[in-house]
């Protein structure tokens, strides 16, 4: 009797070993089928992004191509006109000096605006280094103070005790700085004070831009960094998204606001080390 009860003990666990091991296969397979599926789903949605990506480019290039056939006319015909001009009517030496003279501002604005376009559809890509962002901003200051001119405008600098070190593309920084800084000169005529800031916040920098101009219509500011819009006479309206650009292969966030009394602030913000992203 007692060899039966053992006999019995041991089909029973070898019943319950069968099942368990054959729930165990199941749910392998599952397991497998599950993750081939979602590794199709995955591949299939990189598929997806990348054409996304590839159609977004290609919208955003064909209206660049648009907007800047459309800049490209201005200027030709005013070197058009002025060459006229010169070959119908030479006139006095001042008179022919004058057209010369329109024609190569022309043409350097020409030049200017296909940099910028090159610069938006192709951008090189960053070469980092680690930097200390005070270095940069003197940088910036020291290049901008050309552009003031005869404008009761200061330049400051505000920086903590010990200046944060940045990991990034100097000169592409120092291009985005600029851009801002020069943007802020050129919206106070009637003069004030910049400030270029920058402090540390966790594994993030921010750096800041700010002015005491006119500031930025409301309607105008979800448009601020479109490609070729511009409230300059003379802008071409690929700084901007230029200076976006640059920021966002950095991995950071380019954004601006309106200053509570008067003026903007834009505000840089970036990963402290390369490859860790916002």
């Amino acid at each position: 009797m007692g060899d039966l009860a053992l006999v019995i003990s041991f089909l029973f666990v070898g019943i319950i070993a069968g099942i368990l091991a054959d729930r165990e296969r199941r749910q392998k397979q599952v397991l497998q089928q599950t993750t081939q599926q979602l590794s199709a789903v995955y591949r299939e949605f990189q598929d997806n992004f990348e054409g996304m990506k590839r159609a977004e480019r290609l919208y955003a290039l064909g209206q660049l191509s648009a907007g800047l056939a459309h800049e490209v006319r201005n200027p030709l015909a005013s070197i058009e006109g002025a060459a006229a001009i010169l070959q119908k009517e030479p006139g006095t030496e001042e008179r022919r000096l004058e057209f010369l003279e329109i024609i190569q501002k022309e043409c350097r604005r020409l030049n200017r605006l296909l940099t910028n376009f090159l610069d938006f559809a192709k951008p090189r890509l960053p070469q980092y280094q680690a930097v200390e962002v005070g270095q940069v901003l003197d940088s910036v200051i020291s290049l901008a103070a050309h552009a003031i001119g005869r404008k009761a405008i200061r330049l400051r600098k505000d920086l903590p005790p010990n200046p944060p070190i940045l990991e990034c593309d100097p000169e592409q920084l120092k291009q985005v700085l600029l851009n801002l800084t020069i943007n802020a000169i050129q919206a106070m005529p009637d003069g004030g004070e910049i400030v270029l800031a920058a402090q540390q916040q966790a594994e993030k920098i921010l750096i800041q831009v700010r002015d005491q101009g006119s500031g930025i219509s409301p309607a105008n500011l979800d448009k601020t960094f479109d490609p070729f819009f511009t409230t300059k006479e003379n802008g071409t309206g690929l700084g901007l998204p230029v200076a976006h650009q640059i920021v966002s292969q950095h991995g950071g966030v380019l954004s601006v606001e309106n200053n509570v009394d008067k003026g903007t602030t834009f505000s840089v913000l970036l990963p402290a080390q390369h490859g860790r992203g916002l």
